[in-house]
């Protein structure tokens, strides 16, 4: 993945700044480069990018002192064959302050071209004041999940469904697993729908000053087990033992079939539908079956 993202990122460089119809657009706080097909995007990133700017700061409380390149991809195929995936919509290089943004699918539902923004340059804000080496996959996915209002970059079926069958199935991923994420779709969405569920957890259980002290701890350069203990006052075990614990609870086979109902009710109506259809065919064959029976017996007599 990590191989296939440079590959993109390159060769989206080279494609917009040698491509003669390329247009930029620049205000004092980002760059969004574009093609005249885009204009009106364009113009609607530039107004946007302000208060995502704000939302982030204040959430965070963190200045934003760099300004990224928005590149927005006009090819959405070009753009999966690059990312290896057919479900990212959007990407976010921290190296150099750029975010590359699919313009065919961030308006698709539950996106919207604010909440795919904030979420990448909220990438850019971690990193630019967390390293790298110290920001584990689950917490950066995770808390830009939760900045962005529960939306990630991808294309995946609303609801965390494969939380819940996860869950259920007894196949979770482990915390320390999604360090870094896997790169088949499947379990990639189930990897971003585990950091969403883990930050709201955090949140849930300690607050927002839960996540921001995290963060913090973070930036100090202490590694994760000492931030989570120095954060939150559990280890990295406990805390994961008692989100497992509010899974289960949320997730039981009860919650389940109720959250399936309608689905449930439809497969069984089929199914008595296709049950009574046999039966009045069986019915039908027995009635002509009488009739040819009782004729035979009338020409005999």
């Amino acid at each position: 993945m990590k191989i296939l993202l440079a590959l993109f990122l390159l060769f989206s460089w080279v494609h917009f700044l040698f491509a003669d119809e390329t247009r930029s657009l620049q205000t004092n706080e980002v760059e969004v480069l574009y093609l005249e097909s885009q204009n009106r995007i364009s113009q609607e990133v530039a107004a946007l990018y302000p208060i995502v700017r704000y939302e982030l700061e204040l959430d965070f409380g963190w200045t934003i002192d760099f300004r990224p390149v928005v590149v927005l991809a006009d090819n959405t195929e070009r753009f999966r064959s690059m990312t290896g995936s057919d479900v990212v919509i959007a990407l976010a290089d921290p190296g150099r302050n750029l975010i590359v943004l699919d313009t065919a699918r961030v308006y698709t539902k539950p996106f919207t071209l604010k909440t795919t923004l904030k979420h990448e340059v909220c990438h850019l804000l971690l990193h630019r004041h967390i390293e790298s080496g110290n920001l584990p996959r689950w917490l950066d996915e995770g808390v830009c999940q939760w900045a962005s209002g529960g939306i990630s970059e991808l294309m995946a079926e609303p609801g965390g469904r494969g939380l819940a069958n996860a869950v259920i199935s007894g196949r979770l991923i482990t915390i320390r697993a999604l360090e870094s994420f896997p790169q088949d779709d499947r379990n990639l969405v189930l990897a971003y729908e585990e950091s969403k569920s883990f930050i709201e957890f955090i949140e849930s259980t300690f607050g927002k000053e839960g996540i921001v002290s995290l963060l913090r701890h973070l930036k100090e350069r202490r590694p994760i087990d000492e931030s989570i203990q120095g954060a939150l006052d559990l280890s990295m075990f406990e805390l994961e033992s008692r989100w497992h614990a509010s899974l289960k609870t949320k997730y039981t086979w009860v919650s389940y079939l109720s959250s399936h109902l309608y689905t449930i009710l439809f497969v069984f109506a089929t199914f008595v539908m296709v049950y009574g259809f046999f039966r009045f065919l069986k019915r039908k064959k027995a009635y002509v079956d009488e009739e040819e029976s009782d004729e035979s017996r009338n020409q005999e007599l």
